[in-house]
């Protein structure tokens, strides 16, 4: 007769035979060897290693704006062979050592940095010497010193070729002056030619009339403009021309008189750079 097993019991054989199963029909995980792990690192780091200095080579050989064209030719006759890591590895090491390639980078950037200090120190002279004084046909060097009257003088000379208006006498030049009259101004805006009354004025360079005019100290006068340039024929004793009218060199203009805030009959000649008074003796003999 079978005995009757308990329910301990039955749990106790269950786990038995499952352990027994599980010793016979499955193996456990086994983990993989550790001399295995360091094989497939040292692997993976050689791969990263080669395909560094493939890429390096293949940057050597497509960029013509940074390396020379003898190490370019190098790095494509490398390039060209079948890709062996190893043999890459030792190419590469040889033609550093062999060329010395940094050296010579160097070198070329001290020889490029040096010339062009070179070629700027001579573009620079260059152009110092090109600045030429506008003084004619002198051609002289202009100096950093001259005052904005001179530099006006020197470009009406270089530009325009003007005449003296009159043959008078001269009474009175530009700048400061100590007047017998007090109603005549000290600082002296032009030149003073003095000559009869009616002696004619030709104009000293050819322009439009801009102002024809009898109004203020300036009596009977003229204002004739070319380009930035303006000269004023001021005491006039009467005028040939009018606003707007359009007058050449050594055209007659005018006669000489004593109109306006005078002490006798002359022309005063006066000449202007964008309105700033250049002295007439910079840029005529009188």
């Amino acid at each position: 007769m079978e005995r009757v097993l308990s329910t301990e019991e039955r749990i106790r054989r269950a786990e038995e035979v499952y352990r027994n199963k599980g010793s016979v029909g499955h193996e456990p995980i086994k983990s993989i060897p550790k001399y295995k792990n360091k094989l497939i690192k040292k692997m993976i780091i050689q791969i990263i290693v080669c395909l560094s200095i493939y890429s390096i080579f293949y940057f050597f050989g497509h960029t013509e704006n940074l390396f020379s064209k003898d190490m370019i030719a190098k790095a494509k006759e490398i390039m060209a062979y079948d890709i062996n890591f190893d043999e890459l590895y030792k190419n590469f090491m040889n033609w550093i050592d062999s060329n010395n390639l940094f050296v010579k980078n160097s070198e070329n950037q001290i020889t490029n940095t040096m010339n062009n200090e070179v070629t700027n120190e001579i573009d620079l002279n260059e152009i110092l010497n090109n600045t030429a004084s506008i003084g004619g046909a002198t051609g002289e060097v202009e100096e950093s010193n001259l005052s904005q009257m001179e530099i006006d003088a020197n470009e009406i000379k270089n530009k325009y070729n003007l005449i003296k208006p009159l043959v008078g006498t001269i009474t009175s030049r530009f700048g400061y002056r100590e007047p017998t009259t007090v109603t005549v101004p000290k600082n002296h805006t032009g030149i003073d030619i003095a000559a009869n009354t009616g002696t004619v004025i030709y104009a000293a360079l050819d322009g439009v009339v801009k102002i024809a005019s009898s109004e203020g100290d300036y009596g009977n006068h003229l204002r004739i403009e070319k380009d930035d340039v303006a000269i004023y024929y001021a005491h006039c004793n009467k005028l040939y021309v009018k606003e707007g009218d359009y007058v050449t060199q050594n055209q007659p203009i005018a006669e000489v008189g004593a109109t306006g805030n005078v002490t006798g009959p002359h022309l005063h000649f006066e000449i202007r750079k964008q309105d700033r008074y250049v002295d007439p003796d910079m840029i005529l003999e009188f």
